[in-house]
């Protein structure tokens, strides 16, 4: 076995799993989405360990090693030595890819949201950190434009999570906060009765809702990476936005049906953002002051727009 995949094989994880990355992916040039689709192929295999193994205990243990292994200088598991490469390459900080492996521990051991708060930590976790390491892909230097790359990543998921109501309720999880939701179990949810309905179909309106905020914010950072990064990242944006569109078309029912945007629909989104965001130039001018508000509850995590404690 090789000490490393090479660029096709993480390109064919991207294709297969991301279709909607992949679809973006396009939009970046060579260099940017070779890295890219190399850092999402390691974020792939360390969810697949957290969502696909029938032995919580081992794929505990095995998440625990592979944050040990990106420590070692010659990793023996191909993923894991193309990941430590990559981070070589680009000097990215080791602080994100430990997070968001103490994310997918976390979903190991699964317990539901208790709160907005806690919502946007787990956010940050598995996805805010997914942007942090972008910005090393993309050659962002300027450390402002860190919480910007969080809080795109932290909309992502969310409408990951509004859409995948029904998708996790059948592994045993729920991330709609419980402070919304009420008290339900994954059995109630995948055959909700119709007070549970209206619950659900409110959680993931609210879900949604949050995400907005954050794609709000998180285009507002577009402005600090490489124009020929720009593109890639706004179709990214707008497609993966789209997604949380069509749940709420389907009255935030995303319980017992899962939307999925169609290429075609893609196309002409790309088509109209390239056109739009091209003849406007939007992202000119430098943006304001980050909301320090978005990171409430994100203290002590890297590249997090909160005050640190002395």
């Amino acid at each position: 076995m090789s000490a490393a995949p090479d660029s096709a094989s993480a390109l064919d994880v991207l294709a297969h799993h991301g279709r909607t990355f992949h679809f973006a992916s396009h939009l970046l040039g060579h260099q940017y989405r070779t890295r890219a689709a190399r850092l999402y192929a390691f974020c792939r295999y360390a969810d697949d360990l957290a969502d696909r193994s029938t032995d919580p205990k081992q794929a505990l243990s095995q998440l625990k090693s592979l944050t040990q292994a990106l420590h070692e200088p010659n990793p023996s598991h191909p993923r894991i030595a193309d990941m430590r490469a990559l981070m070589g390459e680009l000097s990215m900080p080791m602080a994100p890819v430990r997070a968001l492996l103490d994310g997918a521990c976390s979903d190991l051991s699964h317990r539901p949201m208790d709160s907005e708060l806690a919502l946007i930590h787990y956010a940050y976790q598995v996805a805010g950190t997914v942007g942090l390491m972008m910005c090393s892909v993309l050659d962002v230097k300027d450390p402002a434009a860190k919480p910007f790359a969080i809080d795109l990543g932290i909309a992502m998921q969310l409408t990951n999570i509004a859409r995948d109501v029904g998708d996790d309720a059948s592994i045993g999880r729920i991330y709609l906060p419980a402070d919304w939701l009420g008290p339900m179990t994954p059995a109630q949810i995948l055959d909700p009765n119709k007070a549970q309905s209206q619950a659900l179909q409110s959680a993931t309106r609210r879900v949604l809702d949050l995400a907005e905020v954050y794609y709000s914010s998180g285009l507002q950072g577009i402005y600090y990476l490489p124009r020929g990064a720009r593109y890639g990242i706004v179709v990214a944006a707008v497609v993966y936005r789209e997604i949380g569109r069509m749940v709420a078309d389907r009255q935030y029912r995303s319980w017992d049906q899962r939307a999925v945007v169609p290429k075609r629909r893609k196309l002409w989104l790309a088509a109209q953002t390239l056109l739009g965001y091209g003849l406007r130039n939007r992202f000119r001018d430098r943006p304001g002051a980050h909301n320090r508000a978005l990171h409430r509850g994100l203290e002590g995590c890297f590249g997090a727009n909160v005050r640190q404690a002395a």
